[in-house]
């Protein structure tokens, strides 16, 4: 790696990302740059987040940091059939994270809890079977029926 490489890798991890919930009671730091984003139609998605669909950036657990509060987490069977943790904050109810067992490595940060949303780009769609038919969103983003293959 050359010295340009090794700057810009220490310039990415310089950035800190924030965000929290509505109420305030939970505030967060990511550092560096989030990861690729997709929507998720699948019905535990719809119904943790009131909407009809909801879009989760793929981070580093390791460089999450909650800096005010604490979180609460619901462990379920994803329609996937893995386990997940849904946390959110205990006063408002904002989500927040996803946790799966499959990856413990990685948290999915919740878009909307993002003070600066603007940084996230959704790359695909999943579980698009379950999508309805009133919520557009880019019919070029590659769309999997289920989850990812």
């Amino acid at each position: 790696m050359d010295t340009m490489d090794s700057m810009k890798g220490k310039d990415e991890m310089d950035k800190v990302i924030t965000g929290g919930c509505l109420c305030g009671v939970v505030r967060y730091e990511y550092a560096g740059e989030v990861g690729e984003s997709s929507y998720c139609h699948c019905d535990d998605c719809k119904r943790a987040t009131g909407g009809p669909y909801t879009v989760g950036v793929v981070s580093v657990a390791a460089r999450l940091r909650i800096v005010r509060g604490k979180v609460k987490g619901y462990a379920t069977k994803a329609d996937s059939g893995r386990n997940i943790t849904r946390e959110f904050c205990p006063e408002c109810g904002s989500p927040l994270f996803t946790r799966a067992e499959k990856c413990p490595d990685l948290v999915f940060i919740k878009a909307g809890s993002l003070d600066n949303p603007e940084v996230v780009r959704p790359s695909c769609q999943t579980w698009t079977e379950r999508a309805v038919p009133w919520a557009y969103i880019d019919e070029h983003l590659p769309r999997y029926p289920k989850g990812r293959p």
